[in-house]
């Protein structure tokens, strides 16, 4: 290794690494290239040490060798040995450009943390690093492998950090790192970021379960290997070449089945798992064959994930066994080829010749074109996203067709709409109802492995917030919202428009509303619709704006007080309530959100109302006051007998007899109903508001799930407003 003047007490180190790494590689001019950018790599990062002490170079080379190890290319190699210098120090990726090449230049971007512009919090920065790294795998999916060997090696060194520092990286591994080392197939990784995550955020129940497996495997060593012997024999026997072996699962997988089924280690059944690697495919059903004439099958534990692959590509034979001792033991049996792809996921199908283009990453990895679609939408939220990518991403699949006979691969625990969206968004938004297996269920239906989905549309069907509470998939979920959300921003600029003129009118300078239209960004918005929007919503008020476009003119608090009462004039009617804690109060509720005993409140002191109690996540609460003296904390008096207003919302097929059994649901509870609205629509479905008078939140969720479970409902949701 070329000789490069650094700490002369690590000088014997990198020399040692670097050695290493360029012993892996067998191409010559592959060696030179390698050698030129470790040299270039070392020259950038002299002095620069991590936590440890080491060198900081040295995590660029451990990073190198861990891509050597996944047979990744040697432009890959090449931007792992370069991946910090833009973000840690001065140079800049056109100097990447210009000495290595265009391709290593993109790759080192794309892992590049976004440090140059000002975030809101942490969290949104988060989100904004990682919404640039999923744009960036979508055109090169090596951007990630290096991400995953950079935290791999983050993790395995991870001691060095603090407490704090170590939570929080372990958390964001376990939360997003996991999931997507699943998606991409790559399951040594999952299980070994999980094991790494668990290490740091529960450590007494790492070492607790190290300490028993370790303990326990002479022991299982022998089961295993008598459980092996005659399937081995009989494979032999027809001149099959198998690998078969056995081994425990891991610390974290053992944990959750633990932690889930509430028992000790002794008791867990499942502990280890079988692999049986054979030649070919058909082989692999041979194999099925000997396993289920030597041991008994368990019944329902069958998976045939070779005719139907996993969505991340995964392939195998999944058969759960009683053995001579009887325990059940889970059997894997897959091809090598198959065998290598489970370990090494989404990295084992990439061929690169040269300068040669990757495959289209959608043939690779689909599900990244729904997370792009989402990433790449109007008015897209970066943490939203992650949020939906925890959610989603670690689900196990279940296999649903279509009336056709199309595979459609979903989560576990997917409803009918889950489905509809999982074929076209605008199938799910037109959805009224669904056919399982010929049968009418509600959309909220949880579907089963095998079923055979077909849904019924309408043209004036438009989908509701109710609709969120079921959804389980991030597609779903991102299409539902961003429709409310829509829905939410075009009436809060009509009611932002209306304040605004009545403003104006009031302080009788309606005339001078183009200076408004065109000062927008000297408010801060982007848009005039956006200054209505927030105007309609209560974030800003006529006072604030008038002060900052119009100093000249005089505004009082009087004036700007009406443009609440304007927005509340629509609102249901209250009636006062006592609270603990509050004396000498009057007490009223807020018309905006409509709080009932046990919903989590809080309390606003109001000029000339008294005390106005709101939910924690009433979205007006914000605007209500300019410091938080006027904000005090409030409970329930429980105690009083007093009977509240709720207001609910049912979607149920339009059908004779329907109303009067929601009616008779809601008069066995002992509550009274105050109105009642409908509306049908013309695809057959019916709406249905209904007003009551109730005693707690408990009450209501009892009539609601009451309400749920009638054939003809397919959702039952509680409106605030």
């Amino acid at each position: 290794m070329k000789s490069i003047k650094y700490d002369s007490s690590h000088e014997e180190l990198i020399d040692k690494k670097g050695k290493h790494l360029l012993s892996r590689i067998s191409s010559k001019d592959n060696k030179a290239i390698i050698q030129s950018a470790l040299d270039f790599s070392v020259r950038m990062h002299e002095g620069q040490k991590r936590k440890s002490g080491l060198p900081y170079v040295s995590h660029c080379i451990d990073v190198a060798n861990i891509l050597l190890d996944w047979n990744m290319d040697y432009t890959t190699i090449i931007s792992a040995l370069l991946h910090d210098v833009v973000e840690d120090t001065d140079v800049s990726l056109e100097d990447i450009d210009s000495e290595f090449g265009s391709d290593v230049a993109f790759l080192v971007d794309g892992v590049t943390k976004i440090d140059h512009i000002a975030f809101r919090s942490q969290e949104h920065k988060q989100a904004e690093n990682f919404t640039k790294l999923f744009l960036s795998l979508a055109k090169d999916l090596r951007v990630i492998i290096i991400k995953f060997a950079d935290r791999l090696n983050n993790m395995e060194t991870i001691e060095y950090l603090s407490s704090k520092k170590r939570k929080e990286i372990a958390s964001e591994t376990k939360e997003i790192f996991v999931p997507l080392a699943h998606r991409l197939g790559m399951a040594s990784l999952k299980w070994r970021f999980e094991d790494l995550a668990l290490k740091c955020l529960d450590l007494r129940s790492y070492n607790s379960i190290k300490k028993k497996i370790e303990g326990s495997s002479k022991s299982n060593q022998k089961i295993l290997e008598s459980t092996i012997a005659p399937v081995k024999k009989e494979l032999d026997s027809y001149k099959i070449q198998s690998d078969i072996s056995g081994r425990y699962k891991s610390i974290s997988s053992i944990n959750r089945k633990i932690q889930l089924r509430n028992k000790k280690f002794e008791e867990i059944y499942d502990l280890y798992a079988i692999r049986i690697v054979v030649d070919k495919i058909e082989e692999c059903y041979l194999a099925l064959g000997v396993i289920h004439s030597i041991y008994p099958p368990v019944q329902d534990r069958f998976k045939d994930f070779i005719a139907t692959p996993k969505t991340n590509g995964y392939q195998s034979i999944h058969t759960t066994v009683m053995t001579k001792d009887n325990r059940l033991t889970e059997v894997q049996i897959r091809t090598k080829e198959m065998d290598y792809t489970a370990e090494v996921g989404v990295a084992a199908h990439w061929l690169y010749k040269g300068n040669s283009e990757m495959d289209s990453f959608d043939e690779q990895v689909p599900w990244l074109r729904d997370l792009l679609a989402m990433m790449s939408s109007d008015n897209s939220d970066p943490e939203e996203l992650i949020e939906l990518l925890k959610i989603d991403m670690f689900e196990d699949e279940i296999f649903i067709f279509t009336p056709k006979g199309d595979l459609i691969k979903l989560p576990v625990e997917s409803t009918p709409l889950d489905f509809a969206f999982a074929i076209h968004s605008e199938l799910g938004f037109s959805c009224v109802r669904a056919k399982v297996n010929k049968k009418l269920v509600p959309l909220s239906y949880k579907l089963n492995n095998g079923d055979i989905v077909e849904m019924e549309t309408s043209k004036s069907q438009k989908p509701n917030s109710g609709w969120l509470s079921f959804v389980k998939t991030s597609k779903a979920s991102h299409a539902i919202g961003k429709y409310l959300r829509k829905i939410e921003v075009e009436e809060s600029i009509k009611i932002g428009n209306q304040l605004l003129e009545k403003g104006l009118r009031k302080l009788k300078i309606y005339d001078r509303i183009d200076e408004i239209k065109k000062g927008h960004e000297e408010l801060g918005y982007k848009s005039f619709n956006d200054l209505l929007s927030d105007l309609g919503r209560g974030g800003s008020t006529i006072k604030d704006i008038v002060i900052k476009i119009f100093p000249d003119v005089k505004t009082t608090p009087s004036k700007v007080s009406h443009d609440k009462a304007f927005i509340d004039s629509a609102r249901s009617d209250f009636e006062g309530i006592n609270l603990d804690g509050v004396k000498n109060l009057v007490v009223d509720y807020g018309r905006c959100c409509n709080p009932i005993p046990g919903d989590n409140v809080i309390g606003y002191i109001s000029r000339g109302r008294g005390l106005i109690v709101h939910r924690h996540s009433c979205s007006n609460l914000s605007s209500l006051s300019e410091s938080n003296d006027r904000i005090v904390s409030v409970n329930w008096d429980t105690k009083k007998n007093i009977s509240f207003k709720a207001k609910i919302h049912i979607t149920c097929i339009d059908s004779a007899g329907v109303l009067n059994e929601i009616a008779d649901i809601i008069s066995k509870n002992k509550v009274n109903i105050v109105d009642v609205k409908t509306d049908v629509t013309e695809g057959g479905l019916a709406n249905i508001w209904i007003i009551c008078k109730i005693g707690d939140l408990s009450q209501l969720r009892m009539i609601m799930k009451a309400i749920l479970k009638l054939r003809k409902v397919d959702s039952v949701e509680r409106v605030h407003s």
